[in-house]
């Protein structure tokens, strides 16, 4: 009859588990969707960018090299390599893995070993004790056991936080990816606009030399009485004007330089990088446009946003599994003893329990979780939808800004080309006594702003590539994101764990 109950029990225990791991399939969550939206089915504007066939691609990961400077792609690779801001953005990726395998591991049982002995004495004169009693007062215990704990994870809350952290540590994925490609922009932005300040000074350096030479004419004139004093001190407020304009440049391309030591992690005072002397090295590209959809993978910042819609709506299972009772089980074995024998079947203990808990009344307090975790839902698709809308604004402004710049580009060049002759033909009139030289310092200082204009809106036009290329995504593809192993560690692994913190 023991051994039948046994045999009875041990089923019942056996169904019982069974049972639950039936019931465990359970998904509170509710169904997600990714929003879709009607997008136009082409974008607008002319060059310098171009509707792309399927082969044409912004190229994967470095997409700077698209305006071939090599100096350029030596920079972003170092700053790809060492740049600390964005290691610290990868180790905030890598902690989220970590999280993904902190909450992993509540799908499996809890398994501990304990062991213990001690030693105990009593009173002689202890409560109750007989003076002539002559029972011990001294008594030695020793134990050893294994215990297992396994939480059954009926109604997916487990499951489902699984799959939220899953989500979020695509998230930092994302945001990785996203904030390297702000970097990477940021890099290209400055160089281009010390590239800009090298053909300001080589405009301002050429204007220089003329205005030396034209504050030689007016000397000469003076000396031979065929000129005003006045003419000499207008050609040297030029000259000197001139210099002062060409320091501040050289002052602001020392700070553009600066910025972009810190981006590939040097030290400004020791970092330089060798002045051009055309504005020609920087050649705008022609920019490979696909269709409007394609926008939505293309985008880390827009993956980001819908991975978080997607942990949003994972936690609302979370918060409704907190309406069912939670399961567990609990099991203990081990041996129980005086002295040292413990290993005798008669000091082993055992015993086996299904424990399950339901709040019955918590003043609101689940209710008030799942309204939140609603809200924080529909928070995510609105922040989502915002995403996409800024994403398209980004890229319609830069394709405006590169239409627009290339148009004042080449106005600018016909504006300084123009400049230039009326100066030269200013200076002839003066040197044969035919104008004042107020018409030649009036021609010169529209030759010099012609020209700076025309290599500002070269710069600009050159920026204005940066952005587009980068609000295009930068050549980043959704299926970039980590779908496999995203956890840190395996259940197993008891090696590399990152404890070396110089590595």
């Amino acid at each position: 009859m023991l051994i039948h109950a046994k045999v009875q029990f041990t089923r019942s225990i056996v169904g019982l588990i069974s049972g639950l791991f039936l019931l465990s399939a359970c998904d509170l969550a509710p169904e997600y969707k990714q929003p879709k939206y009607a997008l136009p089915d082409t974008w607008q504007g002319t060059a310098p960018f171009y509707v792309a066939q399927p082969a044409d691609q912004i190229p994967k990961g470095e997409w700077w090299t698209v305006f071939n400077d090599p100096i350029l792609n030596q920079l972003e690779d170092q700053l790809n390599k060492s740049n600390p801001d964005l290691k610290a953005a990868a180790e905030t990726f890598m902690q989220s893995r970590a999280l993904l395998s902190e909450v992993k591991s509540q799908l499996y049982p809890n398994l501990s070993l304990e062991a213990g002995g001690g030693k105990y004495k009593q009173s002689h004169n202890r409560l109750f004790r007989s003076a002539t009693s002559n029972g011990p007062i001294t008594e030695n215990n020793a134990q050893y056991q294994a215990s297992a704990m396994w939480e059954v994870d009926l109604w997916g809350r487990i499951r489902n936080q699984i799959k939220m952290q899953r989500s979020l540590a695509q998230v930092s994925a994302a945001d990785y990816e996203a904030a390297k490609l702000s970097l990477q922009a940021e890099l290209a932005r400055n160089y281009m606009i010390l590239r800009g300040y090298d053909a300001q000074n080589e405009v301002l350096k050429d204007s220089i030399k003329y205005f030396e030479a034209a504050v030689d004419v007016t000397r000469m004139r003076e000396m031979g009485a065929i000129a005003a004093g006045i003419d000499v001190s207008r050609a040297e407020n030029q000259l000197e004007m001139t210099k002062a304009q060409q320091t501040d440049v050289q002052a602001q391309r020392d700070i553009t330089e600066h910025a972009i030591a810190v981006l590939v992690n040097e030290f400004p005072m020791g970092f330089h990088i060798a002045p051009v002397r055309s504005n020609d090295v920087m050649r705008v590209p022609n920019v490979p446009l696909g269709v409007p959809s394609a926008l939505l993978q293309r985008r880390p910042d827009i993956a980001s946003a819908e991975r978080q819609m997607a942990a949003a709506n994972r936690a609302i299972g979370v918060s409704k599994a907190a309406f069912y009772p939670d399961i567990t089980i609990n099991a203990l074995s081990g041996f129980e003893d005086s002295g040292f024998g413990l290993a005798n079947l008669p000091n082993s203990m055992w015993s086996a329990a299904v424990k399950a808990t339901l709040p019955l009344f918590q003043g609101g307090l689940r209710r008030a979780t799942l309204q939140r975790n609603w809200s924080q839902y529909r928070q995510t698709r609105d922040n989502y939808r915002s995403v996409v809308l800024n994403g398209f604004k980004e890229v319609a402004d830069n394709l405006t800004l590169t239409q627009k710049m290339l148009q004042k580009q080449k106005e600018n060049k016909a504006a300084s080309e123009a400049a230039l002759r009326t100066q030269g033909m200013a200076m002839s009139l003066y040197t044969g006594g035919l104008t004042n030289y107020l018409d030649v310092v009036t021609a010169q200082t529209a030759a010099l702003s012609a020209q700076i204009a025309e290599v500002e809106s070269k710069t600009r036009l050159m920026q204005a590539s940066v952005g587009l290329i980068t609000a295009l995504g930068g050549g980043w593809d959704a299926q970039e994101l980590p779908h496999k192993k995203l956890e840190s560690i395996g259940v197993f692994q008891y090696s590399g764990l990152g404890y070396n913190l110089d590595k």
